[in-house]
């Protein structure tokens, strides 16, 4: 009779690493979970660490069963490194950089306990901490405005599909609402580009394609616990994330210049306009889950395809 495996991981050591992490880091995390809560474009992080601690709950069986083999050079350099970017960030006060050093120290103590193979196997959680990092605003900006302007272009597009009378300059829009001689102007600000929605579109990206992957034993042949198939599925999903955010977004400010025609500047404001909001946002989800149910049966046809060959 043999014996059933035992898991190889103590779970007092690893809280004691854990402790010391958080110690370390807790003026970091304190920011981090800060602009979470006040930031509306990254208030999906405010879930990110209960789905990473559901993600280790449940795997923590096949884990357990794997063999530590310290990386303790690479491991040593990582964290070395982190902590020369955690000091030139708090030095210079750039966030970023700080938030960046987290996620590489976590990856080297993993790499210096445990190795390489455990820290594939922790690949989709910290690729969550990392869609949860907000990034440096001149970047955000780059990235915001030019969804402002394809939002724009996209919603004037709509409007006159309705034969409705409308101009856009930038991101403003002139309509002329019906039985007026006045026009009112809708500006296409940051909240309704789809960056909010891209944000965390990308990272929801993430985790239907991590909870939708085909259950495999973990092995050297797997990435993450995911077969290629699912790796490459995952990424087109959250590439895919960027068209639905710009498309709902542009359809949502479409509907709402077309409800100012008929109604005036009261639907652009208030309560309509945020109903409006979640009901895009649904949207969007819903698009995003039917896009990962045809990546799966695509990709499971040609990967059947290519075994029967």
């Amino acid at each position: 009779m043999t014996d059933v495996p035992q898991n190889r991981y103590k779970i007092l050591p690893l809280a004691a690493v854990a402790f010391g992490l958080v110690i370390l880091y807790a003026g970091v995390l304190q920011k981090l979970a800060s602009d979470w809560w006040t930031d509306d474009n990254y208030s999906h992080g405010l879930l990110v660490p209960f789905v990473i601690a559901f993600i280790i709950w449940a795997e923590w069986g096949e884990i357990g069963q794997e063999e530590p083999r310290p990386s303790v050079i690479i491991g040593t350099v990582a964290v070395g490194v982190s902590l020369l970017l955690l000091t030139a960030g708090v030095t210079g006060a750039e966030l970023f950089t700080q938030r960046i050093s987290l996620v590489l120290c976590i990856s080297g103590v993993i790499l210096y306990l445990f190795g390489r193979r455990i820290l594939s196997l922790m690949l989709v959680p910290l690729a969550l901490i990392l869609c949860a990092i907000p990034v440096p605003q001149i970047v955000f900006n780059k990235i915001a405005f030019p969804l402002q302007i394809r939002a724009s272009q996209l919603a004037v597009w709509g409007i006159k599909l309705a034969a409705i009378p409308t101009t856009r300059s930038g991101n403003i829009i002139d309509i002329l609402p019906r039985n007026s001689t006045q026009t009112i102007s809708l500006e296409v600000v940051e909240a309704c580009s789809g960056i909010r929605s891209l944000m965390t579109l990308v990272t929801l990206a993430l985790v239907f394609g991590y909870f939708t992957r085909k259950r495999v034993t973990y092995s050297d042949s797997c990435v993450a616990g995911m077969t290629a198939g699912d790796v490459v599925r995952t990424m087109i999903l959250m590439i895919a994330a960027v068209p639905i955010a710009v498309v709902t977004n542009g359809t949502r400010v479409a509907l709402t210049g077309g409800l100012t025609y008929f109604y005036g500047r009261s639907a652009s404001e208030g309560t309509v306009h945020e109903i409006s909001g979640w009901l895009v946002y649904v949207a969007a989800l819903a698009i995003l889950y039917l896009v990962n149910i045809v990546l799966t049966r695509l990709l499971g046809v040609i990967g059947g395809e290519r075994n029967n060959a």
